[in-house]
């Protein structure tokens, strides 16, 4: 006897891509009132501004509704015809039962499969990578991917060390079958040896006290010198598995982490002038999965990126881990 083996197409794209931003405008001063710093410092040190926290009547649920609403008209396709939903996000507060199948079910997605995963902020890149395979392996034709996080809800106010960097918001993209390769390899990995870099504040020692919720917690200066180091030879290998140069590159995506992570990538990879470089950091903040499909929308929607472009995405955070490749932009 010998099993059937399901096939798809042989190549997949992201056919459109939506956000949503949360309606609360927090800025440095603001949270100068709970930490010693100042706007100057924080500006500095991160090119952060300003960022959107989830204010009455938003939360998670909502803001990935939204962006999951506009990625589906956008698309083209009817809701019935999305096999798959994949949520990544780490502010989805349950352990059980996942974000996906309920969003699902507000999206009206009939029984499509609907899990969530947890790869912080290279969840986005993780979700393309698993969308692109379900597609080209025959397991889906059509695959929602949503990134949503509200981390204003994990924020110590009082923590000098991140109280500034994180904002809340959406993005989703459906990706499906296409003619030609609109997705390339994917270059992802981990490094658990520096597991305690980023994580959230009951696992540590001493813990929260009862009742209390935890919040998240980080070491800077090991986040940043892994990324400058680490994420900056991964931003190379995207290229490299992609087929493509740095020349040939139109539009450059990285997490919005921190504007001098940024900067040493671009000249690590030496991006030529004409690359269009994501800065959404300034007015957003970072927003952990959600980061990379919000600044892709923001620069499709001001005309600075345009449909049809190459554009090398690389998300990474906690765990640590990092996922990245060169895709079209819808």
């Amino acid at each position: 006897m010998t099993l059937k083996a399901s096939t798809g197409s042989p190549f997949a794209r992201i056919l459109s891509v939506g956000s949503a931003v949360p309606s609360r405008v927090i800025d440095n001063d603001y949270l100068c009132q709970f930490i010693d710093s100042s706007d100057e410092w924080i500006t500095q040190r991160t090119g952060i501004k300003e960022r959107r926290w989830v204010g009455e009547g938003e939360n998670i649920e909502t803001l990935s509704i939204t962006a999951a609403t506009s990625a589906i008209e956008r698309s083209g396709i009817a809701p019935e015809d999305i096999d798959a939903v994949i949520v990544s996000t780490i502010s989805h507060y349950e352990q059980t039962p996942a974000l996906a199948p309920k969003l699902a079910h507000l999206l009206g997605l009939g029984d499509a499969a609907a899990y969530d995963i947890s790869a912080a902020c290279a969840g986005f890149s993780y979700g393309v990578a698993q969308a692109e395979a379900l597609v080209r392996s025959g397991q889906a034709r059509y695959v929602l991917l949503i990134a949503g996080e509200t981390i204003s809800d994990i924020t110590n106010m009082t923590d000098r060390g991140t109280a500034f960097l994180f904002g809340d918001g959406a993005g989703a993209v459906v990706i499906g079958p296409s003619e030609v390769n609109g997705i390339g390899p994917v270059v992802w990995g981990s490094d658990g040896g520096q597991f305690d870099a980023i994580r959230m504040s009951h696992d540590i020692a001493g813990g929260v006290k009862a009742g209390e919720f935890p919040t998240i917690t980080m070491d800077g200066q090991a986040v940043f010198k892994w990324a400058t180091s680490h994420i900056a030879q991964a931003t190379r290998r995207c290229l490299d598995e992609a087929g493509i140069t740095p020349d040939e590159l139109d539009v450059f995506i990285p997490h919005q982490a921190n504007n001098r992570i940024t900067d040493t990538l671009l000249r690590y990879l030496k991006l030529p002038e004409k690359v269009v470089v994501a800065r959404t950091i300034q007015h957003l903040g970072n927003n952990s999965a959600a980061t990379i499909p919000m600044a892709m929308d923001a620069l499709l929607t001001s005309g600075e990126a345009k449909s049809g472009q190459t554009a090398l995405i690389i998300g990474f955070g906690a765990g640590l881990v990092y996922s990245g490749q060169v895709i079209t932009l819808p």
